[in-house]
């Protein structure tokens, strides 16, 4: 497994690779020179994504997850760039209460190229992992053109 970083307008974001897929993202120092093709690939579509010429990601993600925790990483994937979803609209296509959907959104092992910041409570925001919480959420949405949704 390796691991690279990548300074971004949030602070550092690394990837880890484990043999052909990206396994996981966090926030936090790692390498900065990666001599794995992967991590470059990861490392460059994650700064064209936050330098604004990338709506999205190209990668082969291998989260690991099962059963409806993997069903939420996926539902996650289909929201579109610059679009939201509540965790209520998630319950109601899985199937599965909003409670246990925020607990997945809160263990995706890949955020920012799962994209659990697209996920907003009925009457709030809702949490995120990076460091700043919900600051960074708003960062993110208003980046990808999602503001008006927070006006």
């Amino acid at each position: 497994m390796t691991r690279a970083a990548l300074d971004t307008p949030l602070g550092p974001v690394w990837v880890e690779a484990q043999g052909a897929s990206i396994t996981a993202s966090g926030w936090g120092e790692a390498g900065r020179a990666p001599d794995d093709p992967l991590l470059i690939t990861a490392l460059a579509q994650l700064s064209a994504y936050f330098g604004g010429t990338a709506a999205g990601f190209d990668l082969p993600l291998a989260h690991g997850r099962t059963g409806l925790q993997a069903a939420v990483l996926a539902a996650l994937g289909d929201i579109p760039f610059g679009e939201t979803r509540t965790y209520g609209d998630l319950s109601k296509i899985l199937g599965a209460p909003a409670q246990a959907i925020g607990q997945a959104c809160g263990a995706n092992p890949l955020p920012i190229l799962i994209p659990c910041h697209r996920v907003l409570s009925a009457t709030g925001l809702g949490g995120f992992s990076a460091p700043g919480g919900v600051e960074a959420k708003v960062w993110l949405l208003r980046h990808e053109g999602a503001a008006g949704l927070l006006i």
